[in-house]
């Protein structure tokens, strides 16, 4: 394992704990703001106050508009389609929960790397997809396996699960950028083409959820402090802490910080919501960490 700054390990550990915040301020505005409109908010407040530093990817000079399908499609999959499911899933399915069934991402990324990619996973890598996937089950029968039998899923669980997929191709898009030159832009011209992008799928989104006639907003002090909250911390600050510990750790070890996100979850969920973590939770979450440092280990060479 290689040397950490302090630096580092403080970036990472506060992007976990910020995008873990969001998860149960998500969960905590439920019946005070519906959850598209929530996202829609949150994203056009985000990209206001991103405006003054990442304005000039608008440019009609900027490389932006020669690569504009593929950040329509990562506004889509990323800032757009995640955020509206996540808020959706806190409706009916937990903050722990969410959380944990999102630190499935290592499978799908597995999956859609050997499918969509050629690139094809190690043994080890799928033994660690395994177990992991032994956990995400945990999660979804409550911990008692016998119920698999007469298994009754909550809506959230599935929306959180297709908002990972989602992910999952977001992230492989990241990770293959082709022709854009977005690596050389300003990490605040990358990020306010994202937020916009993705601000803009979120209004046509909530177009829908105004025109069905479930849309609400109750605004009050408390309200508002956790949309501000949701605007800045888990939307600019953690993007931005994010992305200073992958350059400093690298992508394979900032993995293990991300799936402390549930861990923090639960005690915030604990502390803030009354909902204290279950066994099961704690197995599940093991078995999450279990799998992803099995995938992240080096295969022995013959």
């Amino acid at each position: 394992m290689p040397h950490l700054a302090l630096s580092t390990v403080f970036y990472l550990s506060l992007a976990t704990i910020l995008w873990a915040g969001n998860a149960v301020a998500g969960r905590v505005l439920v019946g005070s703001i519906s959850p598209i409109t929530l996202s829609a908010v949150r994203w056009g407040l985000a990209a206001l106050m991103l405006l003054p530093l990442g304005w000039r990817v608008f440019r009609p000079s900027s490389a932006l508009w020669q690569n504009k399908t593929r950040f329509l499609v990562l506004g889509l999959l990323g800032v757009g389609s995640y955020n509206v499911l996540l808020y959706l899933a806190l409706q009916t399915s937990t903050a722990i929960n969410v959380t944990l069934i999102g630190a499935s991402m290592p499978i799908w990324m597995l999956f859609i790397g050997a499918v969509f990619y050629q690139v094809r996973p190690t043994f080890l890598q799928l033994v660690g997809a395994i177990v992991s996937l032994v956990g995400v089950t945990v999660v979804l029968t409550r911990g008692d396996p016998v119920s698999l039998l007469a298994l009754q899923v909550v809506t959230g669980d599935l929306l959180i699960m297709l908002a990972t997929i989602l992910w999952a191709f977001y992230s492989w898009m990241i990770s293959r950028p082709g022709r854009s030159p977005e690596r050389q832009w300003p990490w605040a011209e990358f990020l306010m083409a994202q937020v916009m992008i993705g601000f803009l799928w979120t209004m046509l989104f909530d177009g829908m959820e105004i025109a069905t006639g479930h849309a609400f907003i109750q605004l009050n002090y408390f309200t508002g402090a956790l949309i501000l909250f949701v605007a800045i911390g888990p939307s600019l600050i953690a993007y931005r802490c994010w992305g200073l510990g992958v350059n400093g750790a690298g992508p394979t070890m900032a993995a293990f910080f991300a799936n402390l996100i549930p861990l923090f979850t639960a005690l915030l969920s604990a502390a803030i919501l009354g909902d204290p973590p279950q066994l099961f939770h704690g197995l599940a979450f093991a078995l999450i960490v279990i799998g992803i440092l099995i995938s992240s280990s080096r295969q022995p060479s013959n």
